[in-house]
């Protein structure tokens, strides 16, 4: 006996337009986080949009006073904070992108657990995908904000 399994369809480019983030950040190009996580039409416009402006609130919110300081002294977006420039792109935005990606992979992943087409149980495999998503995202998190990845402290 075999199976057959046939791919979902990628969503349409119009049925996609960008998520609109607020005016500091960068918005986000749905197509091209897509093709970054490789999800073709497994993912769901819908669902897909969602965790995007989950992750954009989420990642917002952790440089909330960062921003805040940055509007503080006369920088209007992120891209004119001063930062190197990684293939004419502010490494800044680099990070925040990869940020708001991890968190988003993360949530997708964590609505996916459970099992395959075969019926093995997948649930320990993506959960240390999620964990290594969101361990991604604090680390591109702390990058933006120009903290130190790992605080330890004695007990």
């Amino acid at each position: 006996m075999s199976t057959l399994v046939i791919a979902a369809q990628r969503p349409a480019e119009t049925a996609e337009p960008p998520v609109k983030n607020t005016f500091f950040w960068p918005d986000i190009d749905l197509q091209q986080l897509r093709e970054s996580l490789r999800y073709e039409g497994t993912v769901t416009a819908q669902r897909l949009r969602l965790a995007v402006k989950t992750a954009i609130a989420e990642v917002n919110a952790e440089l909330y006073e960062w921003r805040a300081e940055r509007m503080a002294a006369g920088f209007k977006t992120l891209a004119d904070v001063p930062a190197e420039s990684l293939d004419g792109v502010s490494e800044k935005i680099t990070y925040y992108l990869a940020a708001v990606e991890a968190i988003t992979a993360a949530t997708i992943a964590e609505r996916y657990r459970g099992y395959d087409a075969s019926g093995a149980n997948k649930a320990g495999q993506i959960e240390t995908s999620a964990d290594e998503y969101w361990r991604d995202a604090r680390f591109n998190i702390s990058r933006v904000a120009e903290r130190h990845g790992c605080i330890v402290s004695l007990l």
